[in-house]
C-alpha cells in the first residue's frame, strides 16, 4: 500500500491534507522506515514509534543519511507537523543542513494542534509566521 494511504490515524490524515494543500513537495517521517515519499510502498502494519525507544525507531544517523540521499537538505525550509517526538527527530535529522525548520503548531496539546491544522486548511492560510 502507498505510504500516503497506509497511515490512517486522524492526526496523520489531517497532516497529509495540510501537506497536500500547502506543500510543494512532502515526505512522511516513519518511525520504522525514516523519510518515505507518499507513493512509496509500505509492506505492512508495524508498531514502532519515536515515543518509545524500546520499539526500535529508526536511528538519527539513518535519518541524516536519508536527508542527504533524498536531497531533503536542498530545501530552504521544511515544515514539520506532529508531536514533540517527531519534532525532535526532524531537528536531529536536519541538524547542520542549513535548512530552516518550521513547526507551526508546536507546543499545542494534540487536540488544539489538530484544531489549528484544520483551521489553517479551511482558511487557506498555513499559519506560518514570516521567515
Amino acid at each position: 500500500m502507498a505510504a500516503r494511504d497506509a497511515y490512517t490515524g486522524a492526526p496523520f490524515v489531517l497532516n497529509r491534507e495540510f501537506a497536500e494543500r500547502f506543500g510543494t513537495a512532502w515526505v512522511i517521517l516513519s518511525a520504522k522506515y525514516g523519510f518515505v515519499h507518499p507513493s512509496d510502498e509500505i509492506p505492512g502494519p508495524y508498531n514502532v514509534t519515536f515515543k518509545r525507544r524500546s520499539t526500535g525507531p529508526v536511528a538519527t544517523a539513518a535519518l541524516r543519511a536519508q536527508v542527504e540521499q533524498m536531497a531533503l537538505g536542498e530545501f530552504d525550509e521544511v515544515v514539520g507537523l506532529g508531536g514533540k517526538e517527531y519534532r525532535a527527530a526532524l531537528t536531529c535529522a536536519f541538524q547542520g543542513s542549513g535548512v530552516a525548520l518550521r513547526f507551526p503548531f508546536a507546543g499545542l496539546p494534540i487536540g488544539k494542534m489538530l484544531q489549528a491544522t484544520r483551521r489553517a486548511i479551511d482558511s487557506g492560510t498555513p499559519g506560518l509566521p514570516p521567515s
